[in-house]
């Protein structure tokens, strides 16, 4: 996927993180991007590392960053106490339009994404996308438990019955998707 292609594909995600009732802040387009590119193949070819939060890839980080720069997102603050929002443009539309394409191509992933991540807190959203991490890691054959069990060394925070759920979740998530691929 080239620039352009990539940034239609994220501006659209926004919108329908958005539209599923996401906060739609940095660690929300993280994380559903990270579920696009590793469960469901989507070739958006950015590099993610297990950092604080989960999965974070610090060239998404900088990509969104330059989407802001090119008026294609803008930071809207709901609530000062929180973080804020990445909102597409009225310009973002005028690009998506232009690649009718890449939007189409992946439009089921991404509604498929939005609608699994839009009303998860950034606490969820860390859990699962770390539970997708060490499923990835040790792969989908090994034992839900040893996943929890691994989620949990990696984050203590997550107490080993909120790594089985997340695991759980991931293993539920991974049949939709291939569902979804298959049709």
């Amino acid at each position: 996927m080239n620039r352009l292609q990539q940034a239609a594909f994220l501006t659209e995600l926004a919108d329908h993180l958005l539209s599923n009732g996401s906060w739609c802040g940095e660690t929300h387009v993280q994380k559903a991007t990270y579920f696009l590119q590793t469960l469901l193949d989507v070739p958006l070819g950015f590099d993610f590392i297990l950092y604080k939060h989960g999965p974070y890839s610090f060239e998404l980080s900088d990509e969104l960053t330059a989407l802001r720069a090119d008026y294609l997102l803008e930071l809207r603050v709901k609530f000062p106490s929180y973080g804020p929002s990445l909102v597409p443009t009225e310009t973002s539309a005028g690009l998506r339009q232009r690649h009718p394409i890449t939007v189409g191509k992946y439009a089921r992933d991404i509604e498929f994404v939005a609608r699994a991540f839009g009303e998860k807190g950034v606490t969820q959203l860390e859990r699962l996308s770390t539970a997708l991490f060490v499923s990835h890691q040790l792969g989908l054959t090994a034992s839900a438990e040893d996943r929890a069990r691994r989620l949990n060394e990696l984050k203590p925070h997550v107490t080993l019955e909120q790594a089985r759920e997340a695991v759980g979740e991931v293993d539920r998530l991974a049949r939709e998707a291939r569902a979804l691929k298959s049709e």
